[in-house]
């Protein structure tokens, strides 16, 4: 059921582009914020259907941002599946304890991200 909107915060340039050439080509329409606060803003106005949310970020990272995002009444029902390098049980425990419905580990596949991606939209 393509079509969903989808926020990618990461303060990698080329993640973000991966990101959203594979979900554009799978019919989403992807929105791209480079930092945590960025994060928060555009989804804040934006109101996208998922959020895809890097952990190490500069200044603010993941696990603030998505403990910004569930305390806040406006984004507070919007899934938010962490990206990391970080495959520890206890940074995965961090971000489900943030707030997190998921994990993708970097590096992930094209094919694993929609994969993920579809799972956590219910598709």
């Amino acid at each position: 059921m393509a079509g969903e909107r989808i926020l990618a915060v990461d303060d990698s340039a080329t993640v973000l582009e991966m990101i959203k050439s594979v979900l554009v080509a799978e019919g989403y329409e992807v929105l791209t914020a480079a930092d945590g606060a960025e994060g928060l803003d555009v989804a804040r106005a934006e109101r996208p259907d998922l959020i895809l949310l890097d952990v190490m970020m500069p200044a603010l990272d993941g696990y603030e941002a998505c403990r910004r995002l569930k305390a806040d009444a406006a984004t507070a029902e919007i899934p938010v599946i962490m990206l990391t390098a970080k495959t520890q049980a206890a940074e995965q425990k961090a971000g489900h304890e943030a707030g997190a419905v998921g994990y993708i580990n970097k590096p992930f596949t094209p094919k694993d991200l929609v994969a993920q991606v579809r799972e956590f939209l219910g598709e």
